[in-house]
């Protein structure tokens, strides 16, 4: 494992040559396909000095390598490219430094050295003045949130003398402690209620700053709960129906909040909330199934949500505005990407053939194993999602634009990562089908 953490930190001096952002999109793929074969167990294996992999991380490192790709190729007409591609690199690593550590304090750390790099892209390449205000809110609420962990951390290895994953169990019922534990990781995926700054991070951010948020940064708050899941397993068993309770309201309050917005990239934002409340009732359940379907929601919606943010990128280079009263009959106006936009709609909403379908089902399956009642909340939330895609989809791409003439003017690079998005979405079903 030690092996592709050593050769992305030396692509670094790659970010300043001339022909660089090709060779890293070279290597960021060999890498990509190397890790793909080279086979994960259900426990961790490849094991080199302090990290390893098992099947969960397996799957989110691999995420991570496509998003970082993708986030390059986005921001291939912005200024500074070389300076973002080091920013880049360095999330890369690490987040290949989370979802690879086993060694919960060295996890702890590159939880929030990832925070850095992404605040200097926020504050680098957004749009508005407000990327400010954005900023200091996802400092504030990822920083004051996590600090308590790092006590509780050595207290932990004060009382079991180790800090590796696969050694920890604790037995202790304290709420307080469960409490500064959980709080972390909600606040990063977010949960609702600790939500408040993932809307204005996203719509602050540039293109990659919305990619890598929505693709990677939420599924950090989900690893992070199935990895103290397996640590704390009587604090889950007393306390989980809390955070089900909550996560369960929350989605559908969300999904109805999404209906009255007026900006693309806000509806994507809260839309986010709402799925992630779905993996956190997922994992609540502490069901084989329940888990499973909410770590396919996590992939799932890391590939769905990023191209919807990478799709309302491309309507706003073209019309300079996010706002659904300006960006109107566009499938007039760009009808080669309407195939797309609908595309990706419909995978938000959960549509067959996508892996969203296969993991809602699982995790509608679970909750009622888990509380039989929660069904009724469940068909309210997938209602709604269904409504505020559609709401998505119809508003943007029907009706009267402004300018009366029709052409299309997508580059080949922006239907490259359309694409890319697309296919591990149905590839990811169709192979799980064919599990089964």
């Amino acid at each position: 494992m030690m092996k592709f953490f050593i050769s992305i930190l030396f692509l670094t001096p790659l970010c300043y040559y001339k022909l660089g952002i090709t060779l890293v999109q070279y290597w960021y793929l060999f890498l990509y396909l190397l890790l793909m074969v080279s086979g994960c167990f259900s426990f961790f294996s490849k094991i080199s000095f302090f990290m390893g992999l098992d099947s969960f991380s397996l799957g989110l490192i691999l995420l991570s390598f496509l998003i970082s790709s993708f986030m390059i190729i986005s921001m291939m007409n912005y200024t500074w490219i070389n300076m973002f591609m080091f920013l880049d690199l360095l999330l890369l690593v690490f987040l290949i430094l989370i979802f690879g550590s086993m060694n919960f304090l060295y996890m702890y750390i590159s939880f929030e050295f990832v925070l850095i790099p992404l605040l200097i892209i926020i504050l680098g390449w957004g749009y508005q003045p407000e990327r400010l205000l954005a900023g200091m809110y996802l400092f504030f609420y990822t920083m004051l949130v996590s600090l308590p962990l790092f006590i509780v951390i050595m207290y932990m290895y004060m009382c079991m003398g180790s800090l590796f994953l696969d050694l920890l169990k604790f037995n202790s019922c304290s709420f307080i402690l469960h409490f500064v534990i959980m709080l972390v990781f909600l606040v990063k995926m977010p949960m609702y209620f600790v939500h408040f700054w993932l809307p204005k991070a996203h719509v602050q951010a540039p293109v990659a700053g919305s990619m890598i948020l929505a693709g990677i940064m939420l599924k950090i708050g989900g690893y992070g709960l199935i990895r103290t899941m397996y640590m704390f397993e009587y604090m889950f068993m007393n306390y989980s129906y809390v955070w089900f309770s909550i996560s369960m309201l929350g989605s559908f309050y969300i999904s109805l909040i999404c209906l009255i917005q007026s900006d693309i990239k806000s509806l994507i934002a809260y839309s986010s909330v709402a799925h992630m409340g779905m993996v956190i009732m997922g994992i609540m359940t502490m069901s084989s199934w329940g888990l499973l379907g909410s770590y396919l929601l996590m992939l799932g919606h890391g590939f769905c949500s990023s191209a919807m943010f990478y799709m309302a990128n491309v309507f706003y280079i073209r019309t300079k505005s996010r706002s659904f009263y300006i960006n109107k009959g566009l499938i007039n106006y760009l009808p080669s990407s309407s195939m797309f936009w609908f595309m990706f709609c419909s995978f938000n909403m959960s549509c067959p053939p996508s892996i969203n379908f296969i993991s809602e089902l699982m995790i509608i399956s679970s909750m009622m194993n888990f509380w039989f009642s929660s069904m009724y909340f469940f068909i309210g939330i997938s209602f709604f999602c269904a409504s505020f895609s559609y709401y998505l989809y119809s508003f943007s791409q029907h009706g009267l634009y402004s300018n009366m003439y029709s052409f299309s003017s997508i580059n080949l690079a922006e239907y490259l990562v359309m694409f890319m998005h697309m296919i591990p979405l149905i590839g990811l079903s169709i192979f799980i089908s064919v599990l089964v």
